[in-house]
């Protein structure tokens, strides 16, 4: 059964910035590129219900290709090097479709 993982989140760098926009685009350069993502998206909130301002969105195919994402070898260089110093606050979540 599919994974759609997603993480809702603000950067240090505040939004629309020309850092936010770096941010965004190389941190798909780099996720997107790791075995077993597919459908990677980077999003911008627009809801006034939210106050979170982007979110990356990520399908993978079962839990085991899911797994291999977390402890890929560039995905937790990116968490330790990026997303712990640029983002100041986020909210993952992770689905399975129902019906």
């Amino acid at each position: 059964m599919s994974i759609q993982h997603m993480v809702i989140f603000n950067l240090h760098a505040g939004k629309d910035t020309d850092e936010a926009r770096n941010f965004l685009s190389s941190s798909a350069e780099e996720l997107a590129g790791i075995p077993g993502v597919e459908q990677f998206q980077v999003l911008r909130q627009v809801s006034v219900k939210n106050d979170y301002d982007y979110g990356f969105s990520m399908v993978f195919a079962d839990q085991a290709a899911y797994d291999a994402y977390n402890s890929h070898p560039v995905h937790t260089r990116y968490v330790a090097e990026r997303w712990l110093k640029e983002v100041s606050r986020f909210q993952e979540i992770d689905f399975t479709v129902m019906a």
